[in-house]
């Protein structure tokens, strides 16, 4: 049997989750939650160098992950697999996250919101928010959606809540004034995509960005979601 998660998050690369939750993740699992990361696609692509083999990336971004995740205490770290650039939204992919969710039966799904309407919005974001969201409901929800998976003793979960990480506009913040530092150090096991700039100039401006989103609160530093409460 697969030990229940409190928190699942997905993330379309390696890395994103850094960008859009790590400060939460921190939180998180300081206070005792279990947390797991699903991955849904390799990286192979994530390099403006014509020398880096996709093959090799992909290896070098998995074990960036998998190094980012320990640092967090995520518990677990998923690995789909999919090509960077190629995620659709077809019933075989939507399939993968409804087992996931059966299985691991998370309170709290985290993913990228699909629906922001910035025109350089990467695709596998937008086809990861969407399916995620489909997964939870009505897939992972309703017994006669994907029966094999039910004759497996996978059985419907109703997730209780959905956080959109970089949503336009958020209605809900949590405060990682603390745990500010563990993000910054897991974003730099990605030291494929930073290419181990030890400049901190990318961290200053991180800063500004989640001093901006703690305003009006009485903490200093924030990550900002669009919160989805379910009523079922």
């Amino acid at each position: 049997m697969t030990e229940m998660a409190h928190v699942m998050v997905v993330t379309p690369h390696p890395d994103d989750a850094e960008f859009g939750v790590a400060g939460t993740v921190a939180r998180w699992t300081s206070e005792g939650k279990d947390v797991i990361y699903v991955v849904c696609t390799n990286g192979d692509k994530g390099t403006s160098d014509p020398n880096v083999k996709p093959d090799e990336l992909a290896i070098v971004r998995e074990q960036e992950q998998l190094a980012a995740a320990k640092l967090l205490g995520v518990r677990e770290v998923i690995f789909l697999r999919h090509p960077d650039q190629a995620l659709e939204d077809t019933p075989e992919f939507r399939k993968e996250l409804v087992r996931l969710i059966r299985m691991y039966k998370p309170e709290t799904v985290v993913t990228v919101d699909p629906y922001r309407r910035y025109i350089w919005w990467h695709r596998d974001h937008r086809i990861t928010g969407r399916v995620t969201l489909d997964a939870i409901f009505p897939y992972a929800r309703d017994c006669h959606s994907y029966p094999d998976l039910l004759k497996e003793g996978l059985k419907p979960h109703k997730v209780k809540e959905v956080l959109l990480w970089s949503a336009e506009k958020s209605n809900y913040r949590t405060n990682i004034t603390d745990t500010f530092a563990a993000k910054i150090a897991a974003l730099r096991c990605h030291s494929s995509q930073i290419n181990d700039n030890p400049s901190t100039e990318w961290e200053e401006r991180l800063r500004e960005r989640h001093t901006l989103l703690a305003q009006g609160e009485d903490y200093e530093l924030a990550e900002a979601f669009y919160r989805i409460e379910i009523q079922w």
